[in-house]
């Protein structure tokens, strides 16, 4: 009885959105703001040509210069066509609106995970008001503003309040830059598109088995050696330009170093501290449990060779030294049981008694305690603490260093993470996984020689289908957890691995999908009746994403134009 009469729920409440989508006057902003009013009779003003935004003290915060100037520029130019114009009155009466003032009350506030973002914007005419505890807040409520200006001339909504904060301080996209390499004009190019959306964490997955793409000052030859080619790898500068860059715009940047798994590129300059590098991952005589990668391309450094230790110190030292997040991820997901047993160190080490949840340990201790006196907190995947076959006690992994991010059956990872008092960051595969449904990159694989049309296998992904905006939009990241297990849950992030991704198609694997996201870690995905709200999403998300598409960002539609043009007509009164 009670699935019938949730469906006669979401069917009444199809029809509803039907038949008022007509009639509602609204303000398309995205990320949707925690509470917006925009007061009748919903006028708007022209935008005055020497529009200012000022702030009523002095400063010397570069960000808060830097997002003042980048934002005056944008709407003065931006003139966005929206797809249909809100139902608004341009009045006759109102003087231009010549000026945004901007309070911060903690000018010196850093970008850390707990920074305060919220604000308050209030547009009258002629001016307009926006305070923030923090230079970060401010950035977010200039986005905002950003988003209640369109036109040529440019109008502006007035008689709007904004109260806003976000429901999570985490909130990111995980970008796999190991597999295949990305320019750094796409790296920023994605932070951009981030700041737009209100995110702010960019997870760096920087190196894998398949090249090391990081210049590490006291280790060249990794990148030398380990890049695909001299043009593609980070520098220094690199590095810190699209820090700076992220800072500007209200993003983090997390770098992941992983290991002591998915490292065969560092074999290319050490090959004495990797194990079973540049075999091949899954030899025909071998089952799937005794397999050397779970996908092409082996190699796991040596937990049990002291030189290991030399190296990789280093390159953590230098890594936080280039990033000054607090944050470091250390990876150690996916350790593959065939691969160590392939080192005679390891196989001795096996004969007389010891096990391979010792050597993960032995790594975790050589290695955790280092991460820890460089005063940074460390982020490892939950396969650490969950792995069926390799892993370690909770004992080596204190709650105030550590944190877990979750890719592996949904909401129950995340339950056994919280309830075992540890932080975490979700980033379900079965929900977040922007490579997924695109096929398998195995070259010889039987699976698509197949006449039927039928596909068990979601079109060779292991962890498909394709992750649908709407799919992002309703995945409750603290479903069924207690009040005290959610407020150990830092956020989300969406990841892209790029086995089949690279800088041709970053837009539209990210875009609009992460937008999804971004909301319903923002402000949720429900309205204020507690009902999910992604019918009225639909409509504003085809604005954000025609704005974004005018502001430089490629991302794919979600609906063909006539739908937009025919407000409530694509929508359904049956359960499909």
């Amino acid at each position: 009885m009670l699935p019938l009469l949730l469906l006669l729920l979401s069917l009444l409440c199809s029809i509803s959105t039907t038949l008022n989508a007509q009639s509602t006057t609204t303000i398309n902003v995205w990320p949707k703001p925690t509470n917006l009013t925009w007061t009748p009779p919903h006028q708007t003003t022209l935008l005055s040509p020497t529009f200012t935004i000022i702030t009523t003290t002095s400063h010397q915060n570069n960000h808060l210069t830097a997002a003042i100037n980048r934002y005056t520029n944008l709407i003065k130019t931006e003139h966005h066509r929206p797809l249909i114009p809100p139902t608004k009155n341009l009045s006759n009466n109102l003087p231009p609106l010549q000026l945004l003032t901007v309070t911060v009350t903690e000018l010196n506030a850093e970008l850390t995970h707990g920074t305060d973002e919220s604000y308050t914007l209030t547009v009258t005419s002629p001016n307009a008001t926006l305070t923030a505890v923090t230079a970060f807040g401010v950035i977010r409520g200039l986005e905002t503003f950003s988003q209640l200006a369109w036109g040529n001339p440019t109008r502006v909504a007035v008689d709007v309040r904004v109260t806003d904060a976000p429901l999570y301080g985490h909130r990111g996209i995980m970008l796999d830059t190991s597999r295949n390499y990305y320019p750094v004009k796409d790296l920023l190019r994605t932070i951009e598109a981030m700041s737009m959306n209100k995110l702010n964490v960019f997870h760096w997955h920087i190196t894998d088995s398949h090249s090391f793409p990081l210049v590490v000052t006291s280790e060249p030859l990794l990148a030398e050696r380990g890049a695909y080619d001299v043009n593609m790898v980070y520098t220094v500068d690199d590095v810190k330009r699209i820090v700076d860059f992220g800072l500007d715009r209200g993003v983090r940047v997390l770098p992941e170093i992983d290991s002591p798994g998915h490292t065969g590129s560092w074999a290319l300059a050490y090959p004495d501290i990797v194990t079973c590098a540049n075999m091949f991952w899954w030899p025909a005589e071998r089952d799937w449990p005794d397999r050397l990668a779970s996908e092409p391309g082996t190699g796991h450094l040596n937990p049990l060779n002291p030189k290991t230790y030399q190296v990789l110190k280093n390159v953590i030292r230098d890594v936080t030294t280039m990033f000054p997040e607090q944050f470091y991820h250390s990876g150690v997901d996916e350790v593959i049981p065939g691969c160590w047993k392939t080192d005679p160190t390891i196989q001795k080490f096996l004969s007389n008694g010891g096990t391979l949840n010792q050597v993960l340990e032995t790594f975790i201790n050589k290695t955790l305690p280092y991460i820890v006196s460089l005063n940074r907190t460390v982020v490892y995947w939950e396969d650490v603490l969950f792995d069926d076959t390799v892993h370690v006690p909770p004992t080596l992994l204190p709650k105030e260093h550590v944190i877990l991010q979750t890719w592996n059956n949904g909401h129950n990872n995340t339950k056994r993470i919280v309830s075992n008092g540890y932080r975490a960051i979700v980033s379900s595969s079965e929900f977040y996984y922007l490579d997924c449904g695109h096929g398998d990159f195995t070259g010889n694989n039987s699976v698509y020689d197949n006449q039927t049309g039928y596909d068990a296998n979601n079109g060779g992904s292991w962890c498909g289908p394709f992750k649908t905006w709407q799919t992002i939009y309703n995945y409750d990241i603290a479903y069924g957890l207690t009040e005290d297990e959610a407020k150990l849950v830092l956020g989300g992030e969406v990841s892209l691995w790029s086995e089949q991704a690279d800088e041709t198609v970053l837009d539209s694997r990210i875009w609009p999908r992460t937008s999804a996201m971004a909301e319903s870690l923002w402000s949720g995905n429900r309205d204020e009746k507690g009902m999910k709200r992604y019918a009225e999403a639909t409509d504003r998300l085809n604005e954000w994403r025609s704005r974004m598409v005018n502001r430089g960002i490629g991302a794919e539609p979600i609906q063909p134009l006539w739908c937009i043009r025919n407000p409530g007509m694509c929508n359904t009164v049956h359960a499909i």
